[in-house]
């Protein structure tokens, strides 16, 4: 009898350290912290609310995680030693922002899951049905600016920068110059390969435009100041195809995506593969609902109307340098 009760103490202390066991090692992989490196391409309002976005996301979502931001200054060299910072420094999960750093980091990781945040075209990027690659796509449509830039201007001569280094202002430069085409619309481009040259390259084509576009081109975009200032000197009117950049400038309209909820969407991938989700099963995820921006202010100095219609589809509306009650997309 002595053993038997003997025997079953035992029994009872081990299941309790197992029990307890059990609960440390959930305890611990719960409060485990996710160590992520994000690399963006540059500073600027877009990508800083994509990455707001991110970190937002996760933290709300009970993610636990340690993340270090590195930022590219708009060079692909440096966006490459970003990767291998992040490699050498064992990196659970890296996130490019931008093109040239989600190129940069696919390039050095197959081992763990990169995602990439508004890559404007994956697959002309390289980026498209990699095993351990996935993120979100902010593919503008270029033909809808075109039409809401004639509806407004009548514009027969659209002046356009890209940038000549990043893919995806290559794309949306072609993108625009096929649809200027359809339209019989002439298109007038400078390239730059900084956003130093942005200034200079939009003098040298402003006093042959009717009107100025620029994409979501993150060099040129990065220097939407420079370039909305030449536009305003020279009475030409400036759309944008980001509307979180276009606040405190003389862009007149702007149609783009909202670059938090972007970054949102990207964290939602991120706790998916966190959750062991496969990279290659998300694939990418499109932004929609078109945003709209009306600077009301640019277009009285422009003396332009604005149609009612845009008026009524308009997210943003500024009047007398403040923003009005407003709330639409496309």
């Amino acid at each position: 009898m002595k053993k038997l009760i003997a025997l079953l103490i035992i029994a009872s202390i081990t299941v309790s350290a197992l029990f307890t066991q059990g609960n440390a090692e959930v305890q611990e992989n719960a409060e485990k912290e996710i160590h992520i490196g994000i690399s963006k391409l540059l500073a600027h309002p877009a990508l800083d609310a994509i990455e707001k976005g991110i970190k937002d996301y996760l933290s709300e979502n009970g993610v636990n995680a340690d993340f270090e931001t590195q930022t590219a200054n708009g060079e692909i060299s440096t966006a490459a030693s970003i990767a291998q910072l992040f490699q050498t420094e064992g990196k659970d999960i890296v996130v490019g922002i931008a093109t040239p750093t989600a190129q940069a980091l696919a390039n050095v990781f197959t081992d763990i899951p990169v995602v990439y945040a508004t890559v404007t075209d994956p697959a002309a990027a390289g980026l498209d049905g990699i095993e351990n690659v996935c993120g979100t796509s902010d593919m503008i449509p270029v033909s809808e600016h075109l039409r809401l830039i004639r509806e407004v201007t009548g514009a027969e001569k659209i002046g356009m920068l890209y940038s000549s280094s990043e893919a995806n202002g290559i794309v949306l430069m072609e993108a625009m110059k096929a649809a200027c085409e359809a339209e019989g619309v002439e298109l007038i481009t400078a390239s730059v390969a900084n956003s130093a040259e942005v200034r200079m390259a939009a003098q040298s084509i402003i006093d042959r435009v009717d009107a100025m576009y620029v994409a979501t081109d993150n060099t040129v975009i990065s220097a939407i100041a420079a370039l909305s200032e030449v536009c305003s000197d020279n009475g030409i009117p400036l759309f944008s195809a980001d509307t979180t950049s276009s606040f405190g400038t003389e862009v007149l309209l702007a149609g783009g995506f909202d670059y938090y909820a972007s970054g949102r969407l990207t964290g939602e991938i991120i706790k998916r593969v966190l959750d062991e989700e496969k990279p290659a099963d998300i694939g990418t995820l499109y932004l929609e609902d078109l945003e709209i921006y009306v600077n009301l202010d640019t277009a009285e100095k422009l003396g332009i109307t604005i149609p009612e219609d845009i008026l009524e589809k308009a997210a943003y509306i500024i009047e007398d340098g403040e923003e009005v009650t407003a709330g639409g997309n496309i």
